[in-house]
């Protein structure tokens, strides 16, 4: 039998120079966003090696300049033309508007109920200002086309919830919240103003002239937006550490926070499912208001309760982070059951147009938002 030569068996075995290496994917079946490991290890990280003095000083400069440039990207991203264009899918935007800062709202201040007996005054007020922040993009638009609906209404009503979001989420605050956290004053509405609502405003006049660099550069720019995301959770739970609010959660006390969010969740689903069916939508747009109606965004909470919060964020973004983790396990559950339903094999599929992808908030990830 002819021996092999070593030099063909090199050529067998390795790839080609002018082949690509096959890319690392997260597994499928695995449930946890990858990205929220991230965060919860930059919160091990905040609890072990929490900044102070000088320390503390540059993560919160940077903190603070990382989301102006969060919601520069964003203005950047979104697209005006095709924003006025959804407007004439006025009903549902305004039925998924109403989900996100109506309905929820309100069954955050029925929860006010379970203080303190079931929730702490601080976990109370993170699972509040969960309740006001808007609804994610990119996971509103991944599950809708998964389940076979309307994905762009899915883009433009996760589109519109983030834009109004920028204005709404600091008003509901300051009327809800009041003196909770880290107090709702007149100067954090100027904060507001300069680090979240001037930063839009900056990216989308300049967006004639910048809009085609961060298309073309989207990833990059993504993973610029998740670490920004990063350093933000990193200081606020730095300064809950040093502040030793952390002392003030139990692991009974969390259990607790977990049953109240999931009901919350469940009602939601539940309500903007059959409501939606009430007001005479089609199948379609049922599945779009779901997803984006049920849904709040982590990208855009993260930051919002960085300036309304100070040093109080930690707490106030916890809610927000398991809430957020909660509702990509359950949606996907039901995206997949939606695209077997009956109707689903008389719906046509509608492809995910290239610019969904460059919309207002980046999510984190595949599947998040």
């Amino acid at each position: 039998m002819e021996r092999a030569r070593p030099d063909l068996v090199r050529r067998r075995t390795e790839p080609s120079s002018g082949a690509p290496l096959k890319r690392l994917q997260w597994p499928s079946w695995m449930p946890i966003d990858p990205y929220i490991l991230l965060l919860l290890g930059t919160v091990g990280l905040a609890a072990l090696f929490p900044a102070r003095g000088t320390g503390a000083d540059v993560a919160s400069g940077g903190s603070t300049a990382a989301i102006a440039f969060l919601f520069f990207l964003y203005g950047a991203r979104l697209s005006t033309r095709e924003a006025v264009e959804g407007l004439k899918h006025w009903r549902l935007h305004g039925t998924v508007l109403a989900c996100t800062f109506v309905v929820f709202p309100l069954l955050g201040l029925a929860a006010r109920g379970l203080e303190p007996v079931f929730l702490t005054h601080n976990l109370y007020t993170g699972l509040l200002f969960l309740t006001l922040v808007p609804s994610t993009i990119q996971s509103s638009i991944a599950f809708t086309s998964i389940a076979r609906g309307n994905v762009p209404a899915a883009i433009c009503a996760g589109s519109f919830s983030s834009l109004a979001g920028i204005v709404i989420t600091p008003l509901l605050a300051a009327s809800l919240l009041g003196n909770s956290g880290g107090g709702f004053s007149a100067h954090a509405l100027i904060k507001i103003v300069l680090q979240l609502l001037v930063p839009f405003v900056a990216g989308q006049v300049l967006r004639p002239w910048i809009g085609g660099f961060v298309t073309r550069h989207k990833k990059v720019l993504g993973y610029v937006d998740r670490g920004s995301i990063l350093l933000v959770v990193y200081t606020a739970f730095s300064e809950g550490m040093v502040q030793g609010i952390w002392h003030q959660v139990s692991p009974v006390r969390l259990a607790g926070l977990l049953v109240v969010e999931a009901a919350l969740l469940a009602v939601m689903l539940t309500l903007t499912w059959y409501g939606a069916k009430a007001l005479r939508f089609n199948r379609g747009d049922r599945i779009a208001i779901q997803f984006a109606g049920s849904k709040k965004s982590l990208a855009s909470g993260l930051p919002m309760a960085s300036v309304l919060f100070g040093a109080h964020a930690s707490l106030a973004v916890l809610p927000l982070m398991l809430f957020h983790q909660m509702q990509l396990m359950v949606c996907a559950v039901i995206a997949r059951r939606r695209a077997h339903d009956p109707e689903a094999a008389e719906t046509p599929t509608t492809p995910v147009p290239p610019v969904a992808e460059s919309r207002i908030a980046v999510g984190t990830g595949r599947r998040s938002g």
